[in-house]
């Protein structure tokens, strides 16, 4: 059904099939298939496969299963080291995505003592950050540790659910928000805290 491959800068290359498999000798095939590609293509070092039975093609509500190699593979930028999951979301071309950063912490203009909101940051007083996907918090938390950076807060869950009046008076008012929002768009009561938080 579908094909995912993540490539990093530090030589790992990650490959996820994922497939809709309703009989246990589909199961058998479909690993025979996994062999062959791990057998073909030794230069995988994370060869990892999704069962979708759904009729969409969203991943986040289904496990991911690791038939070679490691469940994650490793990226650096600016002397940083990210854990990069299968449900992680990170920019698939490290070089531009090194520059549309430098781009948005130029825009942010930060001096080291803002409280930012969200997602990239060179440096801050502090950073936090929300995402919908429970995996890619996880993964936030590792590399946060990994980079020696303890400045840091994570939340999982709906944005609209998260970030509200009273999130915003527990962790205070943010002085840089930068957010990415899905295809979908940001919900009202979101824009709407976004508004009153500044």
């Amino acid at each position: 059904r579908n094909l995912i491959i993540r490539t990093s800068s530090t030589g790992e290359l990650m490959v996820i099939l994922v497939c809709r498999i309703e009989r246990d000798e589909e199961m058998e095939l479909f690993k025979k298939l996994l062999q062959h590609v791990a057998d073909t293509f030794p230069e995988i070092t994370s060869l990892l496969y999704i069962v979708n039975n759904k009729v969409n093609d969203t991943i986040t509500d289904l496990d991911v299963l690791t038939f070679k190699g490691k469940d994650h593979i490793f990226e650096e930028m600016e002397g940083l080291r990210f854990k990069v999951g299968p449900k992680s979301f990170y920019q698939t071309n490290s070089e531009q995505a090194y520059k549309l950063y430098k781009v948005a912490r130029s825009f942010a203009g930060l001096t080291g003592n803002e409280l930012v909101y969200d997602l990239y940051t060179g440096t801050a007083r502090q950073v936090i950050g929300i995402e919908y996907v429970p995996e890619a918090i996880e993964d936030a938390k590792v590399n946060s540790a990994i980079n020696g950076i303890d400045n840091t807060l994570f939340f999982a869950g709906d944005m609209k659910d998260i970030l509200t009046q009273d999130f915003i008076g527990q962790y205070g008012r943010p002085d840089v928000i930068i957010t990415d929002p899905p295809r979908a768009g940001m919900h009202p009561d979101v824009i709407n805290v976004i508004l009153t938080a500044q």
